[in-house]
């Protein structure tokens, strides 16, 4: 099974009320497992196997990821900032500058005016301007340049 479709039925279980899906083709056997709201969703590993299918053992599935200590520390440090938060519309890789060698969009200190770019998320290899959604000064700058963003995940505080 190719990658593409792979991802595809991931974003179908993910968007979906569906729990479980398990496909079997030529290739091997795939299954996709939605945990709660607050877990990873889980992925078996394909099996390929020219045994017939009832040989074939069902893989156990990948552990999700925890929390780092510095994430978990982070998380509690930061309890409300002072001022407006603007915070990611999508999930994605976060960028402060539109190339590795360009300058950042903005820093701590710098006057926005609402509309302006503040950032890029990058998405399906789609490069998302982010604006900003208030006139003010940027006070704090929450993300990590390159790291991987959650919907509703705070990026900056304005003033």
């Amino acid at each position: 099974m190719d990658l593409r479709k792979l991802k595809t039925l991931i974003d179908l279980v993910s968007d979906s009320n569906v729990s479980e899906l398990e496909i079997t083709e030529a290739e091997g056997k795939v299954r996709i497992v939605k945990s709660g709201p607050s877990q990873a969703m889980h992925i078996a590993q394909p099996v390929v196997s020219s045994a017939p299918a009832s040989a074939a053992l069902s893989p156990a599935p990948v552990a999700p990821v925890a929390p780092t200590p510095a994430e978990v520390a982070a998380a509690a440090t930061d309890a409300e900032p002072d001022g407006h938060v603007v915070k990611s519309p999508m999930v994605g890789t976060f960028y402060r500058s539109s190339s590795p060698e360009a300058a950042a969009y903005v820093e701590v200190g710098t006057q926005v005016k609402e509309g302006q770019t503040i950032c890029i998320i990058e998405a399906m290899k789609i490069l998302n301007e982010i604006e900003a959604d208030k006139s003010g000064t940027i006070t704090q700058i929450v993300a990590q340049n390159g790291q991987a963003v959650e919907y509703g995940a705070p990026l900056f505080v304005i003033a």
